[in-house]
């Protein structure tokens, strides 16, 4: 008779578990997101040990192309640029600087780019996002 061997939780890995200088999106309300233990009222970079507020504009609108040239010096593949409530697109001119530094450029609402964000961090991908929160004050 064959016996399987007892499989215990410490013997089963489904997929990395991110460093802990990594910071995750934990949460969101009106006009904040929630990162590990932080709340946060604005724009905010977050990239691998990088968790900066008042990244760019609070509005799509008044985003630079500066803002876009200091996002494609970090060491990631895919940046994740939440633009609010809802799904807008950037001139195609800001995202120049990224698609030079051959950083790929998601856009989506802001709270799919974090849920997003989460995602790829658990995969171990090498990503940044940049969410915008309008409603926040500046």
């Amino acid at each position: 008779m064959r016996t399987t061997p007892d499989i215990t939780p410490r013997d089963v890995k489904l997929h990395q578990t991110p460093r802990p200088t990594i910071p995750l999106v934990t949460g969101f309300g009106d006009g904040y997101l929630q990162i590990g233990e932080r709340r946060v009222t604005r724009t905010i970079l977050i990239a691998p040990e990088q968790l900066r507020e008042d990244w760019g504009a609070d509005d799509l609108d008044r985003l630079k192309p500066e803002d876009f040239t200091e996002l494609a010096a970090l060491p990631v593949q895919i940046l994740l640029l939440g633009t609010g409530p809802t799904q807008r697109f950037p001139h195609p001119s800001l995202l120049r600087p990224m698609i030079e530094a051959g950083i790929g450029v998601e856009v989506m609402d802001t709270l799919a780019a974090a849920r997003t964000y989460n995602i790829l961090v658990a995969e171990g991908r090498a990503v940044a996002a940049a969410l915008l929160l309008p409603d926040a004050t500046s």
